[in-house]
């Protein structure tokens, strides 16, 4: 670790500055995952690996075949945001940017996600992961709707919150058809697919007011918008802090 300071982690470009193990270990972590081989992404992983959202590192492979079956072909790629030594290791905060296609018959999904995370990384190994931010569209049609979300990234436990999804074009004669989904995030929720019971959007979008559990755990929130020349699915997370 000699040779680095904590000045020069606070640098304006984070992977300019940080240790050449560091951002060799990030690379490989993506040509990895590029690869599709969940087994290649497990090995970077501690055996008794831990996440914020209940993952370790069997059901983290199992989540990544399971995607990887549905989107044969996505791709990623990893910037590196803040760094810091923690002990004999790093502290890392990373964003991820996924992109890909799937095939259902012949209508065809683009998938694309951003998710911010911050690891801590030792012996070229990733020992826990919190997910702090997370937001995937997946597309398909013609003119898939363009679709503005308004959601805030966290909230007190029990508090009331807006999540929004309005259509930014205008609609003519489109009939639009949506519904808000709002699901724990679990790990079973990384292995299964979520269906959803559309109804009629007469307002051009999607509003739903929820409420916090009381308990600290994260939300997926998502909007389906439906017309007869495009879908569009945005999902974001939706963190929720323990009360003071």
């Amino acid at each position: 670790m000699s040779g680095f300071s904590c000045a020069e982690a606070q640098a304006e470009k984070p992977a300019a500055t940080a240790p050449a193990q560091l951002t060799k270990f990030l690379n490989q972590v993506d040509a990895a995952a590029n690869s599709r081989n969940a087994k290649s992404v497990a090995e970077f992983y501690v055996p008794n690996f831990s996440s914020s959202d209940g993952l370790n590192r069997q059901t983290l492979q199992d989540a990544l075949t399971s995607l990887w079956t549905r989107y044969p072909n996505l791709n990623y790629r990893t910037e590196l945001k803040s760094w810091k030594p923690d002990g004999n290791g790093f502290l890392a905060e990373t964003i991820t940017y996924v992109t890909g296609t799937q095939k259902q018959g012949d209508r065809e999904f683009k998938l694309d996600a951003t998710l911010e995370a911050r690891q801590r990384i030792e012996n070229q190994k990733i020992v826990r992961q919190e997910i702090l931010n997370e937001r995937s569209q997946i597309t398909s049609g013609s003119n898939p709707p363009a679709i503005k979300v308004t959601l805030p990234e966290q909230v007190r436990a029990g508090q009331e919150f807006s999540f929004d999804a309005i259509v930014q074009e205008p609609l003519g004669d489109d009939l639009l058809m949506g519904t808000a989904l709002e699901e724990p995030v679990k790990t079973d929720g990384y292995l299964n697919v979520t269906t959803a019971n559309l109804e009629p959007l007469p307002s051009g979008g999607v509003f739903k007011v929820g409420k916090a559990p009381l308990n600290s755990e994260h939300h997926w929130l998502s909007a389906v918008v439906v017309r007869h020349d495009g879908i569009t699915m945005i999902t974001q997370r939706l963190r929720i802090v323990g009360r003071k």
